[in-house]
């Protein structure tokens, strides 16, 4: 996209948040495992996540592996709550029972529903699928 000037534009401030994380201020690319064994040394940063993603009623968690969700292992997993501007782009729905790769903000001392989860993944501004086929 170009400016009137010939200059690239960037895009309008509403679609920043869905742009590739190159447009975010991302420094931490963090594994759940590390999430879990060190929840304080992330707690309010904003961080880059993959994890096998839920989206349910009362449900919503990314988990380190699909076998924590299907054994109800919701210590495996984070609560997760998407941006409005990202919920305006993205069809959330679609990227249930799916890995995927989340940028939000961790938050150690909100444990989702019921407390049952190992923190919170809030205001998650990116949301892609993480297919790799390996051959």
């Amino acid at each position: 996209m170009f400016a009137a000037n010939g200059a690239l534009a960037q895009p309008p401030v509403d679609t920043v948040d869905v742009q590739p994380s190159a447009y975010l201020d991302i420094r931490h690319n963090v594994s759940l495992v590390q999430l879990i064994a060190n929840p304080e040394k992330y707690d309010g940063k904003k961080i880059q996540v993959i994890g096998f993603l839920q989206v349910q009623f009362e449900g919503n968690a990314v988990y380190l592996h699909e076998e924590d969700y299907r054994h109800g292992i919701s210590s495996n997993g984070f609560w997760v709550s998407f941006s409005d501007k990202l919920r305006r782009h993205r069809k959330v729905g679609q990227y249930s029972n799916r890995y995927v790769i989340l940028i939000g903000t961790f938050r150690a001392d909100r444990r989702g529903h019921m407390g049952l989860f190992s923190g919170t993944l809030e205001n998650i501004v990116r949301l892609d699928g993480w297919d790799l086929k390996l051959e």
